[in-house]
């Protein structure tokens, strides 16, 4: 089964979307197999990270934007604002794609995991994401 689903973000940081990649793999109907995500944007990301303290998620969010900051004087890619040249170095700095296992038709996630598309826009924006669940 390929779900493509779309998602609005209101701005740059982590969006927890546990819950859509969820309901995807429930109505796969998998019992057992591997759920595979693709963002199809090269300025925002998707990764797995703890979704029970919101501090973790702060955390992470500022130390990337402080290891890749807006207005470099090296960037040449300017022309969309000064956010645009940052969010594809911090797209490729983490994931634009995630493979999960299915077991007992549920995502094999740990207890304090979350799947988060990772906005690295400041702008508010729709985001798709394919979904592929297969045995």
């Amino acid at each position: 089964m390929v779900k493509s689903i779309s998602i609005s973000v209101s701005g740059q940081g982590l969006h927890n979307i546990t819950r859509m990649i969820k309901a995807v793999v429930t109505d796969s109907m998998i019992d057992e197999g591997i759920c595979n995500l693709l963002i199809q944007h090269t300025s925002a990301s998707l990764t797995i990270q703890e979704n029970a303290d919101p501090s973790a998620k702060r955390d992470l969010e500022n130390w990337l934007n402080r290891l890749v900051q807006e207005n470099d004087p090296l960037y040449t890619h300017v022309l969309e604002g000064a956010d645009d040249m940052p969010s594809h170095i911090k797209s490729a700095l983490t994931s634009t794609t995630l493979s999960i296992p299915v077991l007992d038709g549920a995502l094999a996630l740990g207890t304090w995991q979350g799947i988060y598309l990772w906005e690295h826009r400041k702008m508010s924006s729709t985001r798709r994401v394919v979904v592929h669940v297969g045995s």
